[in-house]
């Protein structure tokens, strides 16, 4: 199933390309609105998914790195074990894959992971993301999706 890899390189190349262009347009914390409860603002995050570790002084950057590259190592290896008719799960793990790459690529040239989807509602705001976040979360969807609903019979076993 490494045939899917192509959705993880596309993930991968629309994350940074996004994250350039906000970055050459926007100054950090520079705020466009698009659409009613929708803003692009250019945000640098040093933590984790909604600024998690953020502030822990700069040790949590390659804790960071070292956990995305073995969780897309343990994802390639998953992935390469797919049988045929596991497409479900070989786009989510590729969904998963390229966002993880995504954001681990930031965080190993920049210290940071760069957003930029401001989400609102009146004065509240759902942390800021970027097409990394949104691959990432539209595969766990689709994983869990998969753990739910896959036909697939299991063998059974005697309970003698």
């Amino acid at each position: 199933m490494l045939k899917w890899l192509w959705l993880s390189a596309v993930v991968i190349v629309l994350d940074q390309v996004t994250k350039y262009m906000v970055t050459d347009s926007l100054h950090l914390y520079q705020s466009i609105p698009i659409l009613p409860s929708l803003n692009l603002v250019l945000a640098h995050n040093t933590g984790a998914a909604f600024s998690f570790l953020s502030d822990a002084g700069g040790w949590q950057r390659w804790f960071f790195v070292v956990l995305a590259i073995a969780v897309s190592v343990v994802i390639f290896i998953w992935i390469m074990r797919l049988k045929q008719h596991e497409l479900r799960l070989a786009v989510a793990l590729s969904l998963v894959l390229g966002g993880a790459i995504g954001n681990v690529w930031d965080r190993i040239a920049h210290g940071y992971v760069v957003d930029f989807i401001d989400v609102y509602y009146g004065g509240w705001h759902w942390p800021a993301f970027n097409v990394a976040d949104s691959a990432i979360c539209v595969g766990a969807a689709l994983l869990i999706i998969d753990a739910l609903f896959n036909k697939e019979v299991q063998p059974q076993t005697d309970k003698k």
